[in-house]
């Protein structure tokens, strides 16, 4: 999960999919994990109307610390889901050829969602977080659905 600075949109979809991994049976078949785009961040906690939020849905972010994306996680990881099309595009401009296939946007697993991307909800008020959440649920659900209909990738 990927976003400008990891402390807002990438980490809510990071716990979320967690969550939703781990009531589908499948949390011990799916690493997860998130950073951002910028280093602006790094080692700080998720923003606290972020973590707010997602508690209030039963999502605990407290654990998580931003990172940068790493040169290794275009090889590392099968999938990495930008949260929109800015992100998109510093990902597509840093990842070598041979692993463009793994990049992604989230809410393209969003079906019937309404939105192609997770809006950030940084300078916004309380319902942007909300409306995250929203997307993030509902993407992530479409994830874990493909990943069930596909079989998920076994790492060892």
């Amino acid at each position: 999960m990927i976003c400008m600075g990891n402390i807002c949109r990438s980490p809510t979809a990071e716990g979320v999919l967690r969550a939703r991994l781990a009531a589908a049976g499948l949390a011990d078949r799916v690493r997860v994990d998130s950073a951002g785009t910028h280093a602006y961040h790094v080692g700080e906690p998720p923003d606290e109307r972020s973590q707010a939020h997602a508690a209030r849905r039963g999502y605990d972010l407290s654990a998580q610390r931003a990172r940068a994306v790493d040169d290794d996680d275009f090889e590392r990881f099968d999938l990495l889901l930008a949260m929109d099309w800015d992100n998109l595009a510093l990902l597509q401009e840093r990842c070598p050829p041979a692993y463009q296939r793994k990049l992604k946007r989230l809410m393209e697993f969003g079906r019937g969602a309404g939105c192609e991307v997770v809006p950030d909800p940084y300078y916004g008020d309380a319902a942007g977080f909300d409306r995250v959440l929203d997307l993030v649920e509902a993407a992530c659900d479409g994830l874990i659905d493909e990943l069930s209909s596909s079989g998920t990738p076994r790492r060892e």
